[in-house]
């Protein structure tokens, strides 16, 4: 088990930070790498504020279940109303959505190659042990609900 200090480094809101970070930085090492499109700011703040929705939802579901948000922690609960009959990962979407606004919204195009690799990163390090934590605590009701509902979008 990894020590505390570098466990809360290794969350997903860290990752985000990273990714946004480089897209910022980007910027400002070569301005200039999009096309100026006003409208693009427009839709990166449409795509910003769809994320936070998102991750409102479903923090909201958590919270009704009384169960844990925190990756790696053992769930009391199994949440697959609300947002979640739609998407298995409302958060981490959101995270990816937050990302790719903002690239938008600061029109540097070279760095929407860090949206995929974000959910790569996110589906590796958090997603696929997830699903199979809650395979191993709720076996075929997961199975059923995997099935249905997609992993992103």
């Amino acid at each position: 088990m990894m020590p505390t200090p570098l466990r809360w480094l290794d969350m997903p809101p860290v990752w985000l930070a990273a990714m946004v970070a480089g897209a910022f930085a980007l910027d400002l090492i070569a301005p200039g790498l999009g096309f100026g499109l006003g409208w693009m700011q427009s839709l990166g703040t449409l795509l910003v504020g769809l994320g936070l929705a998102l991750m409102a939802f479903a923090v909201w579901e958590f919270l009704r279940a009384r169960t844990t948000i925190i990756p790696r922690e053992v769930p009391t609960a199994f949440v697959r109303r609300g947002i979640y009959r739609w998407t298995r990962n409302p958060i981490y979407l959101g995270d990816a959505l937050i990302l790719a606004g903002l690239v938008l919204r600061w029109d540097v195009l070279p760095a929407l190659v860090l949206v995929p690799l974000f959910i790569a990163v996110i589906t590796q390090r958090f997603v696929l042990g997830e699903e199979a934590g809650l395979k191993a605590r709720f076996g075929k009701e997961f199975t059923i609900w995997a099935g249905d509902v997609r992993r992103w979008i």
